[in-house]
């Protein structure tokens, strides 16, 4: 195999290339970490996942914005005793496409880890 040679790639490992199956929503770093994270739980607070993943209030709420304008979370506004909270659930549309787009990596690592024609 060449990478010379697009169609000899493709058609050694039987179909597209699993990147191909990769959501840009869903695979930025730390939009994937959300949806992970709140996989993990019924619902997750914002100060948990600024902490988890190391990122700014700012930052992390424009990320929370594309995935709930994307169908994959709520956020739902509340308060804690006199403290206001934001709470962070994945939706069904959220798990499908985590599911999905751990499946595409799997399918990337299976390709990179099976044996090589003719080593």
């Amino acid at each position: 195999m060449t990478v010379d040679d697009p169609t000899t790639a493709q058609g050694d490992q039987g179909g597209p290339h699993p990147t191909q199956a990769l959501d840009d929503t869903v695979h930025q770093r730390v939009r994937l970490g959300v949806l992970t994270i709140a996989r993990e739980a019924d619902r997750v607070d914002f100060g948990f996942l600024k902490k988890q993943l190391a990122v700014t209030d700012g930052n992390l709420s424009r990320h929370l914005k594309v995935l709930e304008d994307s169908g994959l979370i709520t956020v739902e506004k509340g308060y804690a005793g006199r403290r206001p909270r934001t709470w962070v659930t994945l939706t069904r549309e959220g798990a499908q496409a985590l599911d999905a787009e751990l499946r595409a990596l799997r399918a990337l690592v299976q390709r990179l880890e099976a044996p090589r024609r003719g080593t």
